[in-house]
């Protein structure tokens, strides 16, 4: 059996996959195989990638899926112990995967995931773990009230080595059991864009699995040079998607949660309009369809899929 089963959606940015994969290959000991999902690539670039990296896998996804949909279709074929979950627009230099495979040697036998820190481009630290987020730090977030902590390590005692418990992961890279990403149903295919790692690793706890994070590996995401020109789809998919996720517990609490939400987004609705009246520009109307987007979707009875395609189509 493989070692890892290395799974990257990539949406036709040949760009962001080419350093990725060759990252990938140059620092790579263990056994493994990469799959690609190719996701609404052109027939030029998708041929080339094929002729490029012939020992890649790529699976083609012209249909609009989300970040759940995209990744299951090739976790489905994972042949790897584990699955290593990677974005496109990452890169590493180090063993990373092959240090991630260690760590679980040492690691109690619940151990599902560990993570490695994530860095952004300018080498200044992004994620390394991360607390637990309840509801009400998301409600919190939204009126710029509450700041997710970058570092879940500090004042924690390691378990081994420089590996931590924590208690969410990053969708950016992860490395799981893929005996246990298949138990726990693989990523829930209800959001479309988020918090499907915060979803995962909340269902992976509340299973008995544990979470960890290994502080001595680093990967860098370059998610701030990446940022799609259609986030007036995605973010009313992806607020939807969290108001699913953070008000499970009861309609009570969902509404509560949605109404705080609607408030803070139709005030930045207000404000995006304003500065776009004042200072026309295309981004200024991008931020302000955004924020209208989201706050007509939020008491809607779409699914985040629904309303991804709604303002997609329209």
């Amino acid at each position: 059996m493989l070692d890892v089963s290395i799974v990257i959606v990539c949406m036709n940015r040949p760009d962001n996959l080419y350093p990725c994969l060759r990252s990938v290959i140059s620092n790579t000991g263990v056994s493994y195989e990469i799959l690609v999902v190719a996701y609404m690539f052109s027939d030029e670039n998708y041929a080339k990638a094929c002729a490029d990296f012939p020992s890649v896998t790529f699976i083609r996804s012209d249909e609009i899926r989300g970040f759940s949909e995209n990744n299951n279709l090739a976790l489905r074929r994972a042949k790897g112990r584990f699955c290593f979950v990677l974005n496109d627009d990452t890169e590493f230099s180090t063993p990373v995967i092959d240090a991630l495979v260690k760590d679980f040697d040492s690691l109690p036998d619940n151990a599902a995931i560990v993570s490695p820190r994530i860095l952004n481009a300018d080498g200044t630290l992004q994620l390394c773990g991360r607390p637990p987020y309840p509801a009400i730090y998301y409600a919190l977030q939204q009126w710029h009230l509450h700041r997710e902590p970058i570092d879940d390590t500090a004042s924690k005692s390691p378990v081994t080595g420089n590996v931590y418990g924590t208690s969410n992961i990053t969708g950016a890279c992860f490395l799981i059991r893929t005996s246990v990403f298949e138990s726990l149903g693989w990523f829930d295919e209800r959001y479309f864009f988020t918090p499907e790692d915060i979803a995962l690793s909340t269902l992976a706890r509340e299973r008995g699995y544990a979470v960890y994070v290994d502080a001595a590996q680093s990967i860098t995401h370059k998610w701030k040079t990446t940022v799609s020109g259609i986030s007036p789809c995605i973010r009313p998919a992806a607020v939807k998607g969290s108001l699913i996720f953070f008000g499970r517990r009861s309609r009570a609490e969902r509404f509560l949660l949605s109404f705080a939400v609607w408030c803070a987004e139709s005030t930045k609705r207000l404000k995006a309009w304003m500065r776009y009246k004042l200072h026309p520009s295309g981004e200024n109307r991008i931020k302000w369809l955004s924020f209208r987007n989201i706050s007509k979707e939020i008491f809607s009875n779409l699914t985040p899929k629904e309303i991804f395609i709604k303002y997609y189509n329209g």
